[in-house]
């Protein structure tokens, strides 16, 4: 009988090759290093990359056939097992390619499409995936090769007449039916909490941003929410939500939303648009970035674009994270700037008096003088107001502090004038 203890071996990562057709639209360096980190966050090793200089990529293979020659070779000595492109192709371009190099292929929206079906948590998270991934696979159906074509039949299978394109096409779209309903009834949901936090007058501060920049971070740092903060890009998916008492004493709620990317596929957009809708009815927006990236500037504006398609108009304040790992600030940035370091807490109480200028003025510094019987008020005043001073006078409590409206209403009585 053997005493060897069978040791489990690690399971293999993929090798890419990333792809990349540099028609001069934006700069495809930039583009690859970040194609790079979303293959790394995929679970896959980038063993190498082709660049290819065109007006425009080839209808046909994307990269043209003479090139894709080139790829083939490059992936065989590389052993590769993917080639990942670095723009979004087509059904006949991913067939025709994967023909040519003799390997798989998929591109940068099925990528983050695969990140995200990784990381959602939630149920909502998980409906939201599958309805981006069902959207971008229906019309790519069509490209799939003549396997699609085929009639179906037989007992318990697809009608007589009907091709298996047609019956994959039609339980795509019920699918999707059925994935727009439960999420309809999730934002519905959603839609009822906002309701009732806007009757009970809670404010709220959402925390977006290029992804990888800092935000859950941030978030631990300001409520000790424990929410995963990893150095992978999209390490959160779901919105967390914690409240936190800020200097003038109310208590908001911050709201912790989806990280955001370069050319961010459309279907993760509308699939997503119920969650990325809390940073729009937010009361301010906090569009965190980090300092230390180069492209600080381009990341910033990646979200202030983001923003303005999902009808943002309100406050925004821009965090300049990890401010402590730069070797020089991004200059030109907007009045409402904000240099911190989620990592170390520096400059977080700056942020939280920015966020106070930002929200509305519906608070004042008052006088009260409370009798002895009211001290259940005394302490609801403590608890949701700023004390300045308080102390006991014959009459009861005399209290200088900072209210908000709802409160304000309730004391009227007992402000001293």
């Amino acid at each position: 009988m053997s005493n060897l203890i069978e040791i489990p071996q690690e399971e293999r990562r993929e090798r890419a090759v990333l792809v990349a057709v540099d028609t001069g639209e934006h700069d495809v360096e930039i583009s690859l290093a970040e194609l790079k980190e979303l293959a790394k966050t995929a679970g896959a090793d980038v063993v190498g990359e082709i660049v290819q200089k065109r007006e425009s990529p080839d209808k046909a293979t994307y990269i043209g056939s003479g090139r894709a020659e080139e790829l083939r070779e490059l992936c065989v000595n590389l052993e590769a097992d993917v080639v990942i492109a670095d723009d979004e192709v087509t059904a006949t371009q991913q067939r025709n390619l994967s023909d040519l190099i003799e390997c798989d292929v998929v591109d940068r929206t099925a990528l983050i499409l695969d990140i995200f079906a990784q990381r959602a948590q939630s149920a909502e998270g998980r409906l939201q995936v599958e309805l981006a991934q069902l959207q971008y696979r229906l019309p790519r159906l069509s490209g799939q090769g003549a396997s699609m074509s085929r009639l179906g039949g037989g007992i318990g299978t697809r009608g007589p007449g009907e091709t298996k394109l047609e019956s994959d096409r039609r339980h795509i779209r019920r699918r999707m039916a059925a994935l727009r309903e439960a999420l309809a009834e999730v934002e519905a949901h959603r839609l009822g909490l906002r309701e009732r936090r806007k009757k009970v007058g809670t404010q709220t501060v959402a925390i977006v941003g290029y992804t990888n920049a800092g935000k859950s971070t941030l978030l631990n740092t300001l409520t000790g929410a424990g929410v995963l903060a990893e150095d992978k890009l999209f390490a959160t998916l779901d919105p967390v939500s914690r409240v936190l008492k800020l200097p003038d004493g109310r208590s908001v709620l911050f709201i912790d939303t989806v990280g955001f990317v370069r050319r961010l596929p459309h279907q993760l957009v509308k699939a997503f648009h119920s969650t990325l809708e809390e940073a729009v009815n937010a009361d301010v927006v906090l569009n965190i970035c980090d300092a230390s990236s180069p492209e600080a500037h381009e990341h910033l504006a990646v979200t202030h674009r983001l923003l303005e398609e999902l009808g943002c108009t309100k406050p925004i304040v821009e965090v300049l994270n990890k401010c402590d790992m730069a070797a020089e600030l991004p200059l030109g940035m907007s009045g409402r700037s904000v240099c911190i370091s989620a990592r170390t807490g520096e400059g977080i109480d700056r942020l939280l008096e920015a966020v106070v200028e930002a929200l509305p003025k519906d608070r004042r510094l008052v006088t009260l003088l409370l009798p002895f019987s009211a001290g259940a008020l005394a302490e609801r005043c403590r608890r949701e107001g700023a004390v300045e001073s308080e102390e006991y006078v014959p009459e009861g409590l005399s209290m200088t502090v900072t209210l908000g409206e709802p409160l304000l209403d309730t004391v009227k009585e007992y402000i001293v004038e």
